[in-house]
Order: structure tokens, then C-alpha cells, then sequence
């Protein structure tokens, strides 16, 4: 069996399965300078008298890199007792599990492209995908599932790596917490080590009362070490004290910090070292800020309302010496004031006054709206118009893609660049799922910012201001760190526009000389008062008696903790990067993430596990930002439901597995046409295509080619629609519109809806669980003289539709009968001519074949069917042209 597998951290789900139990769950957690190492390991045994499958069902943060995955198998007459019988040596250690057993199924990262041969592989032999996805705002989820054996036992352990980042003046480690049953054994233990030592510790649940959470939960910390457990009792977890159903059920989080003595620290173990660098006492910068806020017609209602309270809230924040302004754009740009204002308490209430009136119109203008927020800061900073130690910020909250003005994300990109100029940052926020986050994203960390997507949710106002806390009190700017020169190697990045109190800034890097018995660091920033440095000085032999605690830590943290820092860096300037600046940025990433055993988005881990007696092998695959998608692969039987796709000229097919026999048919008609496709009445989807000629086509042209040029897919109930074209795929919900190229490789989902584009291959739309279309893009040599890209539309999944549906395609969602006889040479040798009867019509059909694209594009894989002829007369329902329709939509 084969899955595909994320990164992350967070304990596990266990599904409970008919006589599965799950005795035993732990996450034990090893924090060294903010670099966590987490096992999470979970035992079952299938207690029914027949084979099982049991599911690890996992949440995972989606900011952390898998290292290994394993499952051991214990057969059934070790499971249940007699000499050598884990009853009478199962231990707490995976190593001793491993020897009783020596059934072990290790994980191996390897590179994406060979990891995804052996996937295609099993995907030809008849295994299929599931999706792992995004799973709200921290965190991924994957799945991976085993069939055990009557009476046998399974361990699933699952280790990570991750840097814990400061947020807020604290570090947190955040755990999904969801058994879904009773667990004999359910325990986390965290164990922290801190060489500047601890000096908060503090850990919540959000499913449990302060009362039951005292008395299962125990935390304490003493100089430099800290410990967390959390180990409820069977009845601690009941959800009243009769029920069998669990109460965990919510988030586990740890929050820590360490002593700030000294601004910087500098820790050094095997050549590697790291630094850290937190400030605190400095006096706040002013700065110069702009608002450059969204106020298209799709902000309308809660979003603008939201919108308005949290820039309420902002102002109540502002200090009297920062500078604002507010930038509102939707097809047209207008401003509160001409130039910058400080933030008097008049002005302040001028501001209140004027964000209470802000209304939703138009369409969105994002590029002048940016750069006139820009251009503003740009004219207070030569006018002196702004304190000369202030720090200028522009932050832009949009809620939909550019549709007026200049609308090429990378046309916007560049004129944000150039009007930037590298002298201040941009920080975008992202309101809801109808954006392309991949161009926010690339257009702030080129311009020294991030990018934070605000979740559509009752507390949306709250994410705002959150966001504005991060940035609201910048205390240096232009900071650099440096080292000796010639000392250090494999720097990570030592250069940033702001430190921000209550955050922290870490680099690590490689000692070229590993015997030295100094090490000297130096910060240097702009403060609001003056210039400052701030200076580090190591004594090595000192450094190695204080890290002498191993038994404590893992040894080489420093140097995984370089190489997680090193990757993560490496991959956010690959977004930006072009050509051969991009292909060495990813060798260098991928060279790293193979040496370390980090699955991250150009690797994946190969885990060999026991499905059906035989080994097979399981792919695990870290998404990226936006295409957070994974996919496993398990034991499958086709389903024993017909399939149903039209191709090419345009050829639709219809596949009747219970035949083990398709039938095929074409239809003729002129470019420009649309042909309803799909209507369900009943779930309020209709599918239409427009059909396109070939270039300079002929209509006398006795050879004469069309296919489908444009799809258009629409959800009446969901207010809902898509076009796909050859060029690009356009989505509205409601009035808001989401573009993407076929360029794109991205995933976005919404209440009922998930759509994938899978670069220049296909695009996967899924309606809920039950309806699942794939377009496939075909495309042909720009300069051809004849053809032209054109689309292939697949029905895979259609058992959510209803008895109503109707169609070129929907009318075949009914259970469709048909018999073929007297079959005998036709016109062309090669294609036999027969009597088919179907629908109480008797038709003469030919033998022939077509292609299904939905694997290779390029080949396609070959499908025998019978021809039906005469634009499918007798098959279909009444006549093609009944099935003509005005437009796509």
C-alpha cells in the first residue's frame, strides 16, 4: 500500500473500527533552544475474530518537517500471550517492540520525482489517492490505514522536527488533541531544555475544565529545564461519568519563555552554532503607517464590518508620534487625507469617524491602490514630512484578486517593487479563500514581509488586530548581524528590515574552525534614539561544560536546527526566484532535506507496509502553501459504478462495469456551440461546454476537427460558478472572483467545495463527498498551423447526484442496460459493425476505441467501446440539438 504523508506535529486520530481498540497513545516531546523533536506513538489491537483496518488519522501543524514514519505488525500469537508474547515483554521503547517482532516498516525520504514513479506505479496496478489537506489554520492532516490481522497488534509512530517561533513574548507548541475513544494510556510529556534558562511555563486545554485539567496535568520548571505532563485517566476522559465517549477533544498548547538577561545568545555544539537575539527595555520607533484596504463590492457585510472594527480597535492602539493614513480601493482609489497625519487624539477621532463610514463598491483596484499608499510614504520620507528615526510599514488587506486597472499579478508585483525600492516592507493580508495567496505571499517576501491569510470566522476582526499587534511596536530597524570575517560558513539569513518587540531573530550557521576558543557576534540596528550594537562573546570551553547535559537533549539540535532554518529560507526565496538563480536554490534545498530526513515540498518518504500479505509501498508528500494536498494509496476495488468523460473530437464515452463494456459517440456541431453537459435540478449543478474549431477552420472541411474549448461549471445553491478555459480557470462566489493560470499548482476550499489545480496536467473539482469532476488540459505546439489547446471533462464520482439528472452526460448517472449481437466485419476490416440494443431502440454500432487522458496527457490510455453513429441517435435521450444551450451559464 502506498500513502503519501506531510509534515507536522500533533497527536493522533484514531478512527475506531468495528473490535479495534486503541490502548495506548503518547506524544512525548523534546524541546532543546526552541527546536522540537516530537515522537508521537499509538498501539492498537484488533479484537475481532476477523481481519481489520485500522486508520492514523493525524493533525499536523504546517509548519514542521516529518523525519520518519514506522509501523510494526505483531502477529496474533505474540499479540495474545505465550513465550516471547508482547504481554510478557512489550516495553515503552519502539526498539524493543521492534526485536519481538523484527515485522518493522521503516520511512525513507528520497527526492519527489523518484518517490512519484513508484506512486504511478501503484496507481497502474489498481490503488487509489486520497487527498490530505490543509485542516484549518495550523494544520494539515494526513491519513494512513493498515488491514491487521484477528487478534494481532499495530504501533504507528510518527517523529517531526520544528522550530518553535516567538510570538507575542512567547513560545507555544500547539497539539490537536481527538482519540475518539477511551484511551487506557493516554499520555504527553514535554521536556524542555533552555541554556538561558525558563522563565514562564505555562499549559491549557480547551476541552477539559480548569478542575480535571489540575489534577491530570502536571508542569514545572526550575533554571534551565522545564517539564509538561498530561496523563488523564480513563474516567478523566469520559464526557460524564456513565458514558463511554471521550472528552478530548480540542487543543493542547504549551507556552514558554527563557530569561532575557543578555539581549543576544550565542550556543555552539559540533561545529554549528545558532543565535539568539531578543532585545527588551529599547523605546519604540515611530512609524509611518498606511492602510490600503479592499472596499470592492465582495466585502460586503460581514467582512466590511469586521473590517471596520478591528481598524477601530487599531486606532485606540496608534501612538501620538506614528504617522497613518487609510488607502481605500475598489474600481476607483480614494484617501482619507492627502498626506500622512501624525496621531493626535483629534486626528485619531477624525480617523474613528471616517473608518465608520467606509462602505463597500466596485471592483478591485489593487495595484493603484498600493502604489498610492507607496508613493505617499515615499513623498513623507523626502518632504521630512515624518520623524527621521520612524520606520514606514504598508499593510493591505484585499479579499479577491485584481479585475480593473492592471490586473497581471506579476505586472503588480514588479511596480510594487520598484516603487518599494527595498526601503521599507509590505505586509499582505488575505480576507478569506477567493484569492490567489501564492501572489500576496510572493509580493510580500520579495518587498521584506509575509503575507497572513484572515480566515472568514466570528473572530476575523480578532485576527486583524492580532496581526497589528505583531507589527505595532518595531524596536530597531535595518538590523544586521555579523561575525568574524572568515570564522563562519552556511550562513542563514543575518539581515532584516524590523525586529518587532515581543519576537525574536535566529541565525545559525557552520565554524570554519571548529578548535577556536572565541566566538564574538555583533548586532547593529537603528533604534528611536540612536544607533545601536549589541555584542556577544563566547567562550568555547565555557559553552561546552554548560551543554554538557545530554541526557537531557538530543546531541546534534544545533546542526538540525541549521539545516530546518537553512531549508525553510532556501524555499521562501525559490517563490521569487527564476531560471538558474531558482534550479540552485532548489538543489541546495533538496540536497539538504535528503541529508536530514526532512520531508519537505521537494521530497517525499517511502514507507513499506503489509497490505493483503504482500509489502507494499507508501509515499509521503509534503504540499506546499496554498496546495496543501497529499495523497495515500490503499487496497482498492473499482467501483462498481460507470464512469463517464467526454474527449478530444469532441468523443463522449460511457463506462458500464457491470458490461465490462463502454459505449462512445460523438457530436457534431459548429464552434461557438454550448451543449449542456450535466443538469441536476435537485443539487443545483449544471455542467456546459463550448465547443472550438481548429485554427482557420474550414466549415466545408470534410476532416474537420472540434473540441472543447470552454467548460462552465456552476452550483446554483452554492451561488457558485467556474470557467475553464485553455488559458485560465475564473471562479465567482457570488460577485467575488478568484482567477488562476494553468501555471498554478493550488488547492482552495470552501464549505462543500475543493478545487485543485495541478500545473499544466488537470484540474479537480469535488462538490462535498459524492461528486467529483476532472478537467484535463491538452496542449498542442503554440505555432501549429491546425490544432489549438482544448479541454477533456471527467466524471469520476457522480453517487451524490440525484435521480434528475439529465444531460449528454447525466443521463447516463441511471443504471444504463444494453445487448450486442450479430456482430460481423463492417466497412473497415479492423472494426467490426454489430446490433445493439439499448433504451428499446436497435442501432448498428462499430468497434472502435478512445482515449482516456486522465493518467498521461500526452498517450492517454486506449478504451474499447461501441460506436454509437449519427451524433449518439438512439442512445441519447430525444436529439443532440435538444441539447443545445445559449451560453456557458
Amino acid at each position: 500500500m502506498k500513502a503519501w504523508f506531510p509534515r507536522g506535529r500533533s497527536p493522533p486520530l484514531l478512527q475506531v473500527v468495528n473490535g479495534i481498540e486503541v490502548y495506548s497513545t503518547k506524544i512525548n516531546c523534546k524541546v532543546t533552544s526552541r527546536f522540537a523533536h516530537n515522537v508521537v506513538t499509538t498501539r492498537a489491537v484488533n479484537r475481532a475474530d476477523t481481519a481489520k483496518e485500522v486508520s492514523f488519522d493525524v493533525e499536523l501543524p504546517k509548519t514542521a518537517f516529518i523525519t520518519n514514519f514506522t509501523l510494526w505488525v505483531l502477529p496474533r500469537q505474540l499479540a495474545l500471550g505465550g513465550e516471547g508474547s508482547l504481554a510478557q515483554h512489550e516495553s515503552p521503547t519502539p526498539l524493543s517492540y521492534r526485536t519481538i517482532d523484527g515485522v518493522t516498516y521503516p520511512g525513507n525520504v528520497k527526492e519527489k520525482e523518484v518517490a512519484k514513479k513508484q506512486y504511478e506505479k501503484a496507481v497502474s496496478q489498481g490503488k487509489t489517492a486520497g487527498l490530505v489537506k490543509a485542516s484549518g489554520r495550523k494544520l494539515e492532516k494526513f491519513t494512513v490505514s493498515v488491514n491487521v490481522a484477528a487478534g494481532s497488534k499495530v504501533t504507528f509512530e510518527l517523529t517531526y522536527e520544528e522550530l518553535l517561533k516567538r510570538h507575542k513574548g512567547k513560545y507555544e507548541m500547539y497539539l490537536k488533541v481527538q482519540p475518539k475513544q477511551l484511551v487506557k494510556h493516554f499520555e504527553i510529556e514535554a521536556d524542555i531544555f533552555e541554556p538561558q534558562g525558563i522563565s514562564t511555563l505555562d499549559a491549557e486545554a480547551s476541552f477539559i475544565t480548569n478542575d480535571l485539567l489540575g489534577s491530570a496535568l502536571t508542569k514545572s520548571f526550575s533554571g534551565k529545564k522545564g517539564r509538561v505532563t498530561f496523563k488523564p485517566s480513563m474516567d478523566q476522559q469520559r464526557s460524564c461519568p456513565t458514558c463511554t465517549e471521550s472528552l478530548l477533544n480540542g487543543d493542547f498548547i504549551i507556552t514558554y519563555d527563557v530569561n532575557r538577561e543578555s539581549p543576544a545568545n550565542v550556543q555552539i555544539v559540533n561545529g554549528y552554532f545558532v543565535h539568539f537575539f531578543a532585545p527588551q527595555g529599547l523605546p519604540v520607533v515611530p512609524k509611518n503607517v498606511v492602510f490600503v484596504i479592499d472596499v470592492s463590492g465582495s466585502m460586503h457585510g460581514r467582512k466590511m464590518e469586521q473590517t471596520r472594527d478591528a481598524l477601530l480597535k487599531i486606532l485606540e492602539d496608534m501612538k501620538e508620534d506614528d504617522y497613518l493614513n487609510f488607502i481605500l480601493f475598489s474600481g476607483d482609489v480614494t484617501t482619507w487625507k492627502d498626506t500622512l497625519v501624525q496621531a493626535t487624539p483629534e486626528n485619531i477621532e477624525e480617523a474613528r469617524t471616517f473608518v465608520k463610514n467606509i462602505n463597500d463598491q466596485g471592483m478591485t483596484n489593487i495595484n493603484d491602490g498600493l502604489l498610492r499608499g507607496i508613493n505617499m510614504l515615499n513623498k513623507a520620507r523626502e518632504e521630512h514630512k515624518v520623524p527621521e528615526r520612524s520606520t514606514s510599514i504598508v499593510i493591505m488587506l484585499t479579499d479577491g484578486d485584481a479585475n480593473v486597472g492592471e490586473s497581471r499579478p506579476e505586472k503588480i508585483q514588479e511596480n510594487v517593487r520598484n516603487a518599494i525600492g527595498g526601503k521599507f516592507p509590505l505586509y499582505n493580508l488575505g480576507f478569506g479563500n477567493n484569492l490567489n495567496y501564492n501572489f500576496l505571499e510572493n509580493m510580500a517576501l520579495e518587498n521584506h514581509g509575509v503575507a497572513r491569510r484572515i480566515y472568514e470566522d466570528s473572530d476575523a476582526n480578532l485576527q486583524l488586530q492580532g496581526f497589528y499587534e505583531e507589527v505595532a511596536n518595531p524596536l530597531l530597524t535595518s538590523v544586521e548581524v555579523e561575525y568574524p570575517e572568515n570564522a563562519i560558513q552556511d550562513l542563514t539569513q543575518n539581515a532584516y528590515k524590523h525586529f518587532y518587540d515581543g519576537s525574536e531573530i535566529v541565525v545559525a550557521g557552520r565554524l570554519v574552525d571548529e578548535d577556536m576558543n572565541n566566538f564574538k557576534a555583533d548586532v547593529k540596528g537603528h533604534g528611536a534614539i540612536n544607533d545601536l550594537t549589541f555584542t556577544e562573546e563566547v567562550d568555547m570551553k565555557e559553552m561546552e561544560k554548560a551543554l554538557r547535559e545530554q541526557d537531557y537533549i538530543f546531541g546534534n539540535y544545533i546542526e538540525r536546527l541549521w539545516a530546518y532554518l537553512t531549508i525553510e529560507q532556501l524555499l521562501e526565496k525559490r517563490k521569487n526566484a527564476h531560471g538558474e538563480e531558482k534550479e540552485n536554490l532548489t538543489a541546495q534545498a533538496l540536497e539538504l532535506s535528503l541529508k536530514y530526513h526532512f520531508v519537505t515540498p521537494l521530497t517525499s518518504m517511502v514507507v513499506t507496509k503489509p497490505e493483503d500479505n504482500e509489502d507494499q509501498t507508501a509515499i509521503a508528500d509534503k504540499p506546499g502553501e496554498v496546495a496543501r494536498s497529499m495523497a495515500y494509496l490503499t487496497s482498492y476495488q473499482p467501483p462498481q459504478t460507470p464512469y463517464y468523460y467526454v474527449d478530444g473530437d469532441p468523443h463522449f464515452i460511457i463506462q458500464v462495469p457491470q458490461k465490462d463494456d463502454a459505449i462512445c459517440f460523438n457530436i457534431d456541431e459548429e464552434p461557438g456551440t454550448v451543449l449542456r453537459l450535466i443538469q441536476d435540478p435537485i443539487t443545483g449543478l449544471t455542467v456546459n461546454g463550448q465547443i472550438i474549431g481548429e485554427k482557420g477552420d474550414n466549415p466545408d472541411s470534410k476532416t474537420r476537427k472540434t473540441y472543447f474549448g470552454k467548460l462552465g461549471i456552476a452550483n446554483a445553491h452554492m451561488d457558485f460558478r467556474m470557467e475553464v478555459t485553455p488559458e485560465k480557470i475564473a471562479l465567482w462566489n457570488g460577485a467575488a472572483q478568484s482567477t488562476f493560470s494553468w501555471l498554478d499548482t493550488v488547492t482552495t476550499t470552501q464549505d462543500g467545495l475543493s478545487v485543485t489545480i495541478n500545473r499544466k496536467k488537470n484540474m479537480v473539482v469535488s462538490f462535498g463527498d459524492g461528486v467529483t469532476f476532472v478537467v484535463v488540459l491538452h496542449q498542442v505546439w503554440k505555432k501549429h498551423p491546425v490544432h489549438q489547446d482544448f479541454l477533456g471533462f471527467y466524471v469520476v464520482d457522480s453517487h451524490r447526484m440525484s435521480a434528475q439528472t439529465h444531460g449528454l452526460l447525466g443521463q447516463f448517472f441511471h443504471p444504463l442496460d444494453f445487448k450486442v449481437s450479430d456482430i460481423h466485419p463492417g466497412s473497415d476490416p479492423t472494426k467490426p459493425d454489430a446490433t445493439m440494443v439499448v433504451k428499446n431502440h436497435r442501432l448498428t454500432v462499430t468497434r472502435g476505441s478512445q482515449k482516456d487522458y486522465r493518467k498521461d496527457v500526452s498517450v492517454g490510455t486506449k478504451v474499447a467501446c461501441w460506436f454509437v453513429h449519427n451524433n449518439g441517435q438512439g442512445l441519447i435521450d430525444g436529439v443532440h440539438s435538444d441539447y443545445i444551450v445559449p451560453d456557458l451559464f
